[in-house]
């Protein structure tokens, strides 16, 4: 395999740590192939005009990150721009202590394109933009960009987007931000542009402070920040990408508050998004969700005590093991098959060997012997996730690496090494006083 070590080391670290690289994921993606084909159909539609939302559900371990980072790798590479935030006790949808604005900051701040993979594309996004406005103006008006008057020309192209921004909600004062920042930008102006980046980024604590600065009487705040993020994904469309991505995941976070009220108002916040989507309110815009399936199903806390979610979300009838609706809002993960999990382990040996630079000594025979053994603990045919699996391979690997010369074979057939099995059935004599006990 080629693969730099720059890639193969965040690869393996991030893997032996537990968590999800942001790079090199088409290096070791398998399976899942059914759910990431649901995903990249509703792109399309997204790219189209239309909007889109999902719940991946999967318990710890199983892969939701890791999906979510897979499809935001795809839709970067189809001109998409991509948002994305973990919530947390301090990052909700909804909140009184501006839970909900960090959650918006954080999109913001993760905001990412092909060209700025990593984050903090919002200013390269709007100097694109003006760019790309001036070429356009070029090359339809015949105008010199040295001629006095382009200027005006380029303003008139820029009042378009604007005027189409405008019928939306906030539109005028999103669209008032995006003048400041066109003028800013042909006066050279690098301190009046990075205060319009600094609004973007919901960075002003106060209107009064908004108003010395740039002249505007509105902030965005914990209430009105997902009417930001249906603006950028239209304005982003006027700026040449095909849409708006948006991930948010461990949705879990909001399970685990323990005031039922403020749970409710996040699920609303949910529910707006959910309608806004699927009856044709957002434009270019997806949205993604990654939660356990406890945070979802439970009835008393999850997503679905919150009974106008619970009654969109639930699944029908006909679903059965094995045979599951992908153009369902709610995506369940399947465990990965043996198949899928021996391909795994044979990229994760490769990628060990070119980072280390040994050459590989642990055969198939070898790997097909440790899925064996990880898959025949108790219970592991539903409980075992990708990441156990993933963190004992990436070990036994380092110790292979570490101890030349040790046996694999050996090493891995080691009691050390079995997990307990299945006792097998023996017909026990029973005392007659313990004859009708049950467990």
């Amino acid at each position: 395999m080629k693969i730099p070590k720059r890639i193969a080391s965040a690869v393996v670290n991030s893997l032996k740590g537990g968590v999800v690289p942001r790079i090199g994921l088409p290096y070791i993606t398998v399976g899942r192939e059914a759910e990431i084909n649901a995903l990249l159909h509703d792109v399309d539609i997204i790219a189209e005009g239309g909007a889109s939302f999902r719940f991946i559900v999967g318990k710890y371990g199983s892969g939701k990150s890791f999906m979510l980072q897979t499809i935001r790798s795809h839709v970067m590479d189809r001109n998409f721009v991509v948002v994305d935030a973990d919530l947390s006790p301090e990052r909700r949808l909804q909140g009184t202590k501006g839970q909900g604005l960090s959650t918006y900051k954080e999109l913001i701040r993760n905001m990412s394109t092909k060209t700025r993979p990593d984050g903090g594309a919002l200013t390269l996004i709007l100097d694109r933009w003006i760019s790309g406005v001036q070429s356009e103006t070029a090359a339809s008006s015949g105008i010199s960009p040295d001629s006095p008057g382009f200027e005006k020309a380029v303003e008139m192209k820029i009042y378009e987007v604007i005027n189409t921004l405008n019928e939306l909600v906030h539109g005028f004062d999103f669209a008032r931000l995006l003048t400041i920042y066109y003028r800013a930008s042909i006066n050279g102006s690098d301190e009046e542009k990075a205060k319009v980046i600094k609004w973007f980024r919901g960075e002003y604590s106060t209107k009064t402070e908004a108003k010395a600065e740039l002249g505007v009487n509105i902030i965005i705040t914990d209430d009105d920040w997902y009417e930001y993020i249906k603006l950028f994904a239209m304005f982003l469309k006027m700026a040449g990408y095909n849409g708006l991505l948006i991930l948010i995941d461990e949705l879990v976070n909001i399970y685990k508050i323990p005031n039922s009220i403020t749970r409710q108002y996040n699920y609303e916040k949910i529910l707006t998004m959910y309608n806004d989507t699927l009856q044709g309110k957002a434009k270019y815009m997806g949205i993604i969700m990654g939660g356990t399936p406890q945070c979802i199903e439970d009835n008393r806390r999850g997503v679905y005590s919150y009974e106008a979610l619970r009654s969109r979300l639930a699944e029908g009838r006909f679903g059965r093991e094995g045979i599951k609706d992908m153009l369902a809002p709610v995506i369940h993960l399947s465990p990965l098959t043996y198949e899928e999990m021996l391909v795994l382990t044979e990229k994760l040996a490769d990628i060990h060997a070119v980072l280390f630079d040994y050459q590989q000594k642990i055969t198939q025979e070898d790997m097909i012997r440790f899925i064996q053994l990880e898959f025949g603990r108790i219970g592991s045919d539903s409980h075992i996730t990708p990441r156990e699996v993933i963190r004992d391979f990436i070990e036994l690997l380092d110790i292979i690496f570490q101890n030349p010369a040790i046996n694999i074979c050996e090493f891995i057939s080691s009691g050390s090494m079995d997990f307990s099995k299945p006792a097998a059935e023996e017909s026990v004599e029973v005392s007659y006083e313990y004859a009708e006990f049950e467990i």
